[in-house]
């Protein structure tokens, strides 16, 4: 690294010398927030607070409603339901999706019991070592049947990623807003270790009948 003098230069034996005035600005990169593969023992106590606490909070139906919903859509990517009920999108279950879940489902039950319940240690402990996230498809068609056999990659830049598994597909329910006729979805298993969870991604969906839905995913804005 070079260092240009902001004083006068004095010479030595020969060999320019200087004295350096001012402050030396120190820029520190930090990591862009992203899906995290690795989770703390006290990382996963904050997610479950992060859910407990919205849910405790929620005293009728519709306050229940607004908190999964919520849930659903800070880690929802593609189309947003409320705007597109008939786009493509999908659902990452991260680490965090499913411990919030566990926090809410704390609060849920401790007002059922009147009493503080707390998930169990081996349960949050097999959240935080699951290799693989599954994501939940949601899409349209024309048909009942039209997400059956359905194929899922991931692609970022050049490369191409398989699932590790893909789940048989629901059968399509009536779409209540515009567009196709039928919604459906399916999950899929994806390695933490074949991705870049930092990465701006594409899911590919493609359909039996030839037809194809891409779902561009952020990864570094979720969690």
């Amino acid at each position: 690294m070079s260092v240009r003098c902001l004083t006068s230069v004095a010479r030595v034996s020969g060999v320019a010398t200087c004295t350096v005035v001012g402050l030396l600005t120190v820029v520190v990169l930090q990591p862009v927030l992203a899906i995290d593969v690795k989770v703390s023992a006290e990382e996963a106590q904050k997610a479950l607070e992060a859910g407990r606490a919205p849910m405790e909070k929620a005293n009728t139906p519709e306050d229940v409603k607004k908190v999964l919903q919520q849930a659903s859509m800070v880690t929802r990517v593609g189309a947003d339901p409320e705007k597109d009920s008939c786009g493509a999108s999908a659902i990452l279950r991260t680490k965090r999706y499913r411990l919030e879940a566990f926090g809410r489902q704390e609060a849920a039950e401790s007002k059922k019991r009147k009493t503080d319940v707390r998930m169990p240690d081996e349960f949050i402990k097999k959240v935080v070592d699951m290799p693989n996230m599954e994501i939940e498809v949601q899409l349209c068609g024309d048909d009942e049947y039209f997400a059956e056999g359905a194929l899922i990659e991931l692609q970022q830049g050049s490369k191409r990623i398989k699932p590790i598994d893909i789940g048989k597909a629901e059968r399509g329910r009536k779409n209540e807003g515009s567009g196709p006729t039928y919604r459906s979805r399916f999950t899929a298993l994806f390695a933490y270790e074949q991705f870049d969870p930092n990465a701006a991604s594409v899911f590919v969906v493609n359909l039996q009948d030839g037809k194809e839905a891409r779902i561009a995913a952020d990864f570094s804005k979720v969690k």
